[in-house]
């Protein structure tokens, strides 16, 4: 039976290093990957290969001018096409660069096919300047559609994030403090170093890359893990100059005082995201996702502590687990958790600017009614 592993990644050039492995390490591969550079010519190309080279090409055109709906309309009919051949054991899906694996992974696994892997392949080195990098993808030439307005840095972030499995480039830039900020920022991911100069396949030891490939994926857990209601969110932690600042507390934020400092918190850490509470709107459950210096703002539905006792059957188990975590006799899960990583973290000072925008104990006794009445600086943002 045909498996599927994904292994995308802004860093093309470890990309196609770790591609290449899987090639060379696991019998019967071969590598699907749509170029979504010439969608500006109205085609999106894609490519079939194996470990000596090209077997196939072909182009499909673009759906409702979206490069990225192209490849999602033409991937699952390749997959199916050599699923059927009996011959192909491993399809290595290779994202273009700013396509992100969450979306591929769930239309790979909504078509029924057996996903077994995903993989981001990663440049230490790299790491830094792209979650530095604000830029607007589409002023880089990586837009997947004409309306792409997602940045180098949250795009990255996100790739990053979402896969268990880390494919590291041999890089001789990567310093220790490259290394502590990649392990700070997704803790539980796996990491794997490419060795481009390891033998070929060995039927008695794979390779941990083409055994991580084969382990198995499960679309539900990794959504789960990214959604912030309960996300896996780093931990506390400070190693070669890089630290990771976890901020939890149990009052809700002021929400003009917020806004102020909004700029600051965004520019104050490489990388930062969680969950918070907002006084003026008690019930709503906020997201917080920041890299590049640019914050985005998200409302992620109710609380559970929001919601009646007969609609606590109708989420899932890993939300109601996260919440029991987080429960307070008096408001259940309302809080803040948001973590901040970074070399050089002022770690002092963010929290101070933080404990600034939270309620004044005279605020937060006025109660529930009194702090829905508080100015809602927010609306622009969250589009109300």
């Amino acid at each position: 039976m045909l498996s599927v592993a994904v292994v995308g990644g802004l860093h093309a050039d470890a990309r196609r290093q770790a591609v290449g492995r899987l090639l060379a390490d696991v019998p019967g591969a071969v590598a699907l990957h749509h170029d979504l550079a010439t969608a500006a010519k109205g085609t999106v190309v894609r490519t079939v290969r194996d470990r000596t080279g090209i077997v196939s090409a072909g182009e499909a055109p673009l759906v409702n001018d979206c490069a990225c709906c192209a490849l999602r309309e033409d991937l699952v009919p390749e997959l199916e096409r050599l699923a059927a051949d009996g011959v192909t054991r491993l399809a290595v899906v290779e994202l273009w660069d700013s396509v992100e694996p969450k979306a591929m992974a769930e239309v790979v696994a909504s078509a029924g096919l057996r996903l077994t892997g995903v993989i981001t392949a990663v440049d230490p080195a790299l790491v830094l300047p792209y979650l530095g990098n604000g830029d607007d993808l589409a002023d880089a030439g990586l837009a997947a559609a004409a309306t792409d307005q997602r940045t180098i840095a949250d795009t990255f972030a996100r790739q990053l994030e979402y896969a268990p499995v880390l494919a590291l480039a041999d890089s001789a830039e990567a310093d220790d403090e490259d290394r502590a900020l990649l392990a700070q920022l997704h803790p539980t991911a796996r990491r794997i170093a490419i060795d481009p100069t390891e033998p070929g396949p060995s039927p008695v030891t794979p390779s941990p890359l083409a055994t991580a490939a084969l382990a198995g994926f499960d679309v539900e857990s990794a959504a789960a893990a990214q959604h912030p209601a309960c996300a896996l969110l780093p931990a506390e932690a400070d190693e070669c100059g890089v630290t990771t600042l976890v901020w939890h507390r149990s009052r809700p934020f002021h929400p003009e005082r917020l806004y102020a400092a909004l700029e600051d918190l965004a520019c104050a850490a490489a990388r930062s995201r969680g969950r918070f509470w907002l006084a003026d709107r008690p019930d709503t459950l906020l997201h917080w996702d920041a890299a590049g210096g640019a914050l985005c703002v998200e409302s992620a539905g109710p609380w559970m502590a929001s919601l009646p006792d007969a609609a606590w059957d109708l989420e899932p188990p890993v939300r109601r687990a996260a919440a029991a975590l987080d429960w307070h006799p008096e408001h259940g899960d309302c809080c803040q958790h948001l973590v901040f990583t970074s070399p050089g973290l002022d770690r002092d000072g963010l929290e101070l600017l933080l404990e600034s925008c939270l309620l004044t104990d005279t605020e937060y006794a006025a109660g529930r009614t009194a702090w829905k009445r508080l100015p809602p600086a927010f609306d622009t943002l969250l589009e109300v």
